[in-house]
């Protein structure tokens, strides 16, 4: 890593100012460049947009932080000819994670007392907010990004914009995959903070170590491989609103720090006894049922109460009435439109399995289900048997590749296929429920199958690492 210095402005005030502490105040992203287009520092917000920290960026080239549109096909900075004048521009950038953000740029050029160019200002503009406005105003039946016209989405649609102005806690509950970032997202970019950054912490993702630097920060030398200070999620959020995903995970020692903060608005970096006022709002969210967990000693209970100052309570789609051919048609539109393909709907068929499924992963399911068919469709209309396989019947049919090891459990297992337990009219089986046990005895017989080895299980499965241990924490599998 690289220890940047510590520029002085002078002669401005009565003593020397720190040059990265004033840029760090704006509420937009600076980039600024030498004569060669290469980084020499780059500011709070724009690492919270980009993912790039000040010393990963200094000396690189600018396309390589930035790779939009615009540095391809026009950059500002080779397209001046009059060093005077500034440039704007609506592009496009990939951060650090690969997502493609659109921004606003301008480019202007720093100059000497003699009227030469020493190098270049870029400023950055996340305009996401602006361009989802927009799409709303000709959008049926949703708020932001969200859709649905079902009595409990309605409630939920009148209650954001009220909960959006004030700058109480929010607590996001419901099962997985029902749309809990979307409503986080939402309640930011229609409160007072939408100008300020919206930085999602994933508790369940990270070690408790590594979690703890990622939202307080660290000072460097506090454990090892701590190269340079680390500034933490929460003072990158200064003035905008942080987004605990997954809260039903973290660990008890971070608890007591997070309830520590919400009290005092003060957090302390590991390594260092000195604190940074950090104002920010606190989005908290879980599938879990927190207060089994505080029972279960699990969950600090002042801790819930200070982050349960307000509840939306997102209901799982089967629950939705009406809301599954919505979004169905919504999905379907988007991706037909991306995709460019001259589809005219789903057949009656396709339909009648669409609305009768359980969607145990709710709308992100329905969302996969939709943008795999629209894909794999070679017809005027969405036929049944361009839906993923496992909405329809045994593995026999499925026209994926299947890992020996799941081909052979599904074969030996004694549940029945999903065929048999589709339809809730027949029999008493439910097919979320019978899915899930299937899956759970599939990984138990590969975990056997390769002696507790995980990555060996994982192989024969045909899936990542990360993936099984997820799995594996979803079901509760005991190493």
């Amino acid at each position: 890593m690289i220890n940047l210095p510590r520029p002085l402005i002078t002669n401005l005030m009565t003593s020397p100012l720190d040059f990265f502490h004033l840029i760090d105040e704006l509420p937009l992203g600076v980039l600024i460049l030498d004569t060669n287009r290469r980084v020499v520092f780059l500011n709070r917000v724009f690492e919270a947009l980009s993912g790039f920290s000040p010393s990963m960026a200094y000396g690189v080239q600018c396309y390589n932080i930035l790779r939009g549109a615009a540095c391809i096909s026009n950059c500002p900075v080779l397209s001046m000819k009059d060093g005077n004048h500034s440039i704007s521009c609506e592009s496009d950038m990939i951060n650090f994670d690969r997502q493609l953000l659109p921004i606003r740029m301008v480019t202007a050029p720093i100059l000497d007392e003699n009227n030469n160019i020493k190098g270049y200002l870029e400023t950055i503009e996340d305009i996401r907010l602006s361009q989802k406005i927009d799409r709303e105003k000709n959008a049926a039946y949703s708020f932001v990004n969200i859709v649905g016209r079902s009595p409990q989405m309605e409630k939920i649609f009148q209650t954001l914009p009220v909960l959006a102005q004030s700058d109480v806690s929010i607590l996001i509950t419901g099962e997985t995959g029902t749309g809990k970032d979307l409503v986080a997202e939402a309640i930011h970019q229609t409160s007072g903070r939408e100008s300020g950054p919206f930085i999602k912490i994933n508790c369940g993702a990270l070690p408790e170590t590594l979690l703890e630097s990622e939202i307080f920060g660290h000072q460097k030398g506090a454990f090892t491989g701590a190269v340079e200070n680390k500034p933490g999620r929460f003072k990158l959020a200064h003035n905008g609103t942080i987004f605990l995903t997954e809260i039903g995970d973290l660990t008890l020692s971070l608890q007591v720090k997070l309830l520590t903060f919400l009290d005092d608005k003060i957090i302390y970096p590991l390594g260092s006894t000195k604190g940074f006022l950090v104002n920010v709002r606190i989005i908290a969210a879980t599938h879990r049922n927190l207060e089994q967990m505080v029972e279960q000693g699990l969950f600090r209970k002042d801790l819930l109460f200070r982050l349960n100052v307000a509840r939306i309570h997102l209901p799982p789609l089967r629950e939705r009435e009406g809301d599954i051919q919505l979004l169905i048609d919504h999905f379907f539109n988007s991706y037909k439109q991306q995709l460019d393909k001259k589809i005219n709907g789903f057949s009656k068929e396709t339909l009648a399995v669409l609305l009768n499924y359980h969607y145990e992963g709710n709308i992100r399911e329905l969302k996969n289900i939709v943008e795999y068919s629209t894909n794999v469709s070679d017809h005027l209309t969405i036929e049944p048997q361009h839906l993923p396989s496992y909405l329809l019947g045994p593995p026999s049919s499925m026209k994926y590749k299947q890992s020996p090891i799941e081909t052979q459990a599904l074969k030996n297992s004694s549940y029945p296929m999903l065929t048999d337990s589709f339809s809730t009219r027949d029999n008493n089986l439910n097919t979320s429920e019978t899915w899930s046990t299937i899956q759970r005895e599939i990984i138990i017989d590969a975990l056997k199958k390769s002696k507790g080895k995980k990555k060996e299980a994982a192989k024969a499965l045909g899936w990542g690492r990360s993936t099984l241990w997820r799995k594996m924490r979803h079901f509760k599998i005991d190493s």
